[in-house]
């Protein structure tokens, strides 16, 4: 099977049905003995009744008994072979399947990592996960068709070659069969396909509000919105339930269809046999021969239809995972040299400047607003925003990010031992990984937890507080050292007391290199060289947090807000809101 480590290769995303076929021809070989062992196994089983019908014929009605036993060891000769065929068979198909799927697997988690940040933006987390869970394992189970799917197509060749010899009517009445029963399960099979489809983006929708719901639960429980939410959880359910009812339905008819026709079929072969036999057209044998066909028959000839409802599947889950592929992360078209050493980065939208070196603070009117200029800053979107005088978008992104680090205060954590989920791909040392623990006041949450740095996190640490897991990424972004890191409300989740620890220890731990934060915490405002305080997205005053209490009634409003000067500023608010009314 695909190494995990192995290039999964250039998927073919012209549409589903070249997805398909693209995970077969990346492994010719498998999929080539694959069809052989399938062929083989089913034409071994068509044997089978050419056999018993030799045996009657040649052996029992002559009362040849040493001719009898030959053809009653062949054939159990010939049905040991086919046990160990079939053996074989299902263990190349299971590793053609396993193949198709982490192939899928690894394009799929390869692709959202070079996507980044631009996969929320068009992409839901609940499309994402549907894709990984139920679509993956969909298109890989309709590779099924490489094996039994060719297999069945020869023996039902063969057994209509073996019946022209016995009956041309016979023959006839067989290949014209399954063509009959395409015409009437095709119809259902397409619109199967159209169902599958609404019903997974459904599910897609439904997954990521359970996403949703899982991770605000606190948040929800303290507004008392737990009960609007679940109402809408449950009418989105409950449509989900509907559509799933409607694909039922269809599958169901596909798969009645798929054993009731071709037994059908079959009985009309073997009615038209044993009017032949009684007209002495046929011998016994042969008689026995048309039971054994018709019996060999049956599963391919349920399985053609069987094919067609899984290949419709498939190509369902296929047509979103080359959806998902389809999507191109945002041009990177930076062709100019980062700056040598640490540079200043100016934001012209909102006149933000920070100078290299220095700590300094956001403090927004409105949160969105810090949070958009850390976005430009970061290049995370459209940017104007200029680095030592060099455009941010000029320079390769991979550059930036090298270089500049965006701290998101909700960005995911992985579920893994405390000791992975803070270092990502960097192997820490223990003493850089100590210092990085201290510096986010974070020794009393690797203390609480049963085996320290080793202990298990949970995915996006649900096993952890609010403060812890805000600790435990701040813990990440200060051990990762960048150049510039842009960290957005690093402490808005921690009693005061830890809060002035961390923004204390988080100045000394950066010293000298450039550090953003956005905060209207006053404990962690007065411990930053410059202040830059945005109103309706720009910056309007600026310098040392002690200052900007005394000359800017704005800012004393925003973050002074146990002060007697804010509750007059809010006082004067509220009354000028009132003369406007």
């Amino acid at each position: 099977m695909i190494d995990a480590y192995a290039d999964p290769g250039t998927p073919d995303i012209r549409g589903g049905w070249h997805y398909l076929g693209w995970l077969v021809l990346r492994q010719p070989v498998r999929s080539l003995v694959g069809a052989l062992l399938g062929s083989a196994w089913m034409v071994l089983m068509a044997a089978q009744p050419y056999m018993m019908a030799r045996a009657v014929d040649d052996g029992l009605v002559p009362g040849r008994l040493g001719v009898l036993a030959w053809w009653t060891a062949a054939m159990f000769g010939v049905g040991a072979l086919n046990a160990w065929l079939s053996i074989m068979r299902h263990r190349t198909m299971t590793r053609v399947r396993m193949d198709a799927n982490f192939r899928t697997v690894k394009l799929v988690v390869g692709h959202a990592a070079r996507l980044g940040a631009v996969l929320s933006r068009r992409a839901g987390a609940g499309e994402v996960v549907t894709i990984g869970v139920g679509d993956v394992a969909t298109l890989a189970q309709a590779l099924t068709v490489v094996g039994p799917g060719v297999g069945s197509i020869v023996v039902y060749v063969v057994v209509a070659g073996l019946l022209l010899a016995i009956s041309a009517p016979l023959a006839a009445v067989v290949l014209l069969g399954v063509p009959v029963i395409a015409l009437l399960t095709g119809p259902l099979t397409l619109r199967l396909q159209g169902a599958e489809s609404e019903y997974r983006e459904r599910q897609g929708v439904l997954t990521a509000r359970i996403g949703d719901l899982a991770g605000g639960l606190r948040v929800l429980n303290g507004l008392g919105g737990k009960g609007l939410f679940s109402d809408a959880f449950r009418k989105d359910s409950q449509r989900l339930r509907a559509q799933g009812y409607r694909v039922g339905a269809v599958a169901s008819w596909v798969q009645a269809l798929g054993v009731g026709l071709p037994t059908l079929f079959l009985a009309v072969v073997t009615w038209l046999a044993a009017r032949l036999a009684a007209e002495k057209s046929i011998s016994v044998g042969e008689l026995v021969a048309v039971y054994g066909y018709v019996a060999v028959l049956i599963g391919p000839v349920a399985f053609f239809v069987q094919m067609a409802y899984e290949l419709n599947r498939g190509v369902v889950a296929a047509r979103r995972v080359v959806r998902l592929l389809r999507l191109e992360p945002e041009p990177d078209t930076g062709t100019l040299a980062a700056p040598d050493g640490p540079a200043e980065l100016c934001d012209p939208a909102s006149g933000v400047r920070v100078a290299p070196g220095r700590l300094v603070a956001l403090a927004a009117v409105r949160p969105a607003e810090a949070a958009a200029v850390v976005d430009r800053l970061g290049r995370y979107g459209p940017t104007e925003a200029t680095w030592g005088g060099v455009r941010l978008d000029a320079v390769p992104l991979t550059d930036v990010r090298d270089r500049i680090l965006v701290a998101d205060n909700e960005a995911d954590l992985f579920a893994g031992p405390l000791r992975e989920v803070v270092a990502a791909e960097h192997q820490a040392e223990d003493a850089a990984l100590r210092r990085a623990v201290y510096a986010a006041a974070a020794e009393d949450v690797v203390r609480g937890l049963p085996d320290g740095l080793d202990s298990a996190v949970t995915g996006q640490g649900r096993s952890l507080s609010g403060g812890q897991r805000q600790r435990i990424r701040l813990v990440r972004a200060l051990l990762a050292d960048p150049e510039v890191l842009l960290a957005v409300e690093p402490t808005s989740a921690l009693d005061a007391h830890t809060e002035a620890t961390v923004a204390e220890r988080l100045r000394a731990a950066r010293e000298g290199r450039t550090t953003v934060v956005v905060s209207t915490s006053p404990l962690v405002l007065d411990r930053v060289d410059t202040v830059l305080f945005l109103a309706d997205g720009k910056v309007t005053a600026s310098g040392p947090h002690q200052r900007l209490l005394v000359s800017e009634p704005g800012y004393r409003a925003l973050v002074a807000r146990d002060t007697d000067d804010a509750a007059d500023t809010a006082d004067t608010a509220d009354t000028a809101e009132e003369a406007v009314r």
